[in-house]
Formats: structure tokens, sequence, C-alpha cells
């Protein structure tokens, strides 16, 4: 869910969404999108707030609390194998995005924020 909701909220800023789910088995790319001259790499994280949790958001984390190193290393590893494959040029311009996606379940509702260029 949380990546249709981001999806949606990167082409409502001017995003253009290429690919979703790039999948190796040393890492995985969840949404590959260009914008302007540059690709953009974009790990999502979401979290829920559902009834009876008290409110909370996901037991109280924020979603970029989840990307770790390790989450960082193999998302580049896979970022590397897609510019390989995919011969794009050593002079063009990528970065690496998080969209974090706050998921209201009861009232079913979305927040989102972009934090651009994490690394």
């Amino acid at each position: 869910m949380g990546e249709g909701i981001a999806c949606k909220y990167l082409e409502n800023k001017g995003f253009v969404v290429v690919e979703r789910n790039y999948l190796r088995p040393w890492g995985e790319i969840d949404v590959i999108a260009t914008k302007g001259d540059t690709l953009h790499f974009v790990e999502v994280k979401s979290v829920t707030r559902e009834p009876g949790r008290g409110g909370k958001l996901g037991g109280g984390l924020r979603p970029e609390e989840n990307m770790h190193v390790g989450k960082i290393k193999r998302l580049h590893r896979a970022i590397q194998t897609y510019l390989l494959q995919h011969r794009v040029k050593e002079s063009a311009s990528w970065q690496m995005d998080l969209v974090c996606v706050y998921i209201n379940l009861q009232d079913k509702r979305a927040r989102v924020e972009i934090l651009e260029n994490i690394v």
C-alpha cells in the first residue's frame, strides 16, 4: 500500500515512475523514477496508525529509522547493478531518496514526506 501511495505522490510532484520493485538477490529498489535529468532510486518506508494501539504510528518508530547501514549497502549494490544493466552513462546524474509514508488506517488517509539525496 505504501509504495502505491508513494508513486502517486512522486507523480504529483513531477516525477516519472520508470520501474517498481527492481529485485536482485543482493538488494531491491522500491521505485525508480526520473525528474528532469536526474534518475532517482527511491526507498519507501511506511508506518501505520491502527485503531486500538493508542494512535501510535508503527509502534512509535519513524520510517527513516529503518534505513540502517546494511539496508543502504544493499540498496547501493542494487543501484550499481541497475546502472550497469541499463548502460546508464557514468556522467549521468542520479541520487538515492527516501519516501516516508504515514498511513492512518482508521481515517484512510496518508501523509508523505520525501528525503532527497540521502547518501
